[in-house]
């Protein structure tokens, strides 16, 4: 009589470990996936009450803030948004519509750039300036936006 074998054969093991692999493996793109449509919610997020700073801004002192060239938001030094425009957080005057702006996250993403335009459309040096556009970039769809290149605006985000 044949005694029972005890443990697992070569073939059980490998098959075990193969099923471990790619339950791993899926795991990691998912939580991978999540991360990204994270980063790319804030980024939404962050243009959303950029905007409403900038509508607060334009009420109070009737333009936007005036930039000779475009802006990077939350760069290298923190900035705030003023009745100065965008400054340096501590060098802030007036009114503060916007605590600290934030910057876009990384990695993924290219730089919030600020521009502002007069009402022929061009770039704004002087006040009144009519209109603004932020750009921004997403990583992967969000909501009804693509991924790739976006543009904020008064009149909403495309």
């Amino acid at each position: 009589m044949q005694q029972p074998r005890k443990g697992f054969t070569l073939i059980e093991l490998l098959v075990v470990i193969a099923i471990i692999g790619i339950l791993s493996t899926l795991a990691a793109y998912s939580f991978n996936l999540a991360r990204q449509k994270g980063r790319d919610a804030k980024r939404v997020a962050d243009m959303d009450q950029v905007q409403k700073g900038l509508e607060l801004f334009f009420i109070e002192n009737e333009t936007y803030p005036v930039v000779a060239s475009a802006t990077v938001l939350g760069g290298a030094s923190a900035q705030i948004l003023s009745d100065a425009g965008f400054t340096a957080l501590g060098s802030e005057t007036g009114v503060t519509h916007m605590g600290q702006v934030p910057s876009n996250l990384t990695p993924g993403g290219a730089d919030y750039v600020y521009t502002s335009t007069d009402a022929a459309g061009s770039a704004c040096t002087s006040s009144p300036c009519v209109s603004y556009t932020m750009t921004f970039s997403l990583e992967s769809i969000t909501g009804s936006l693509s991924a790739g290149a976006h543009t904020a605006s008064p009149s909403g985000i495309q």
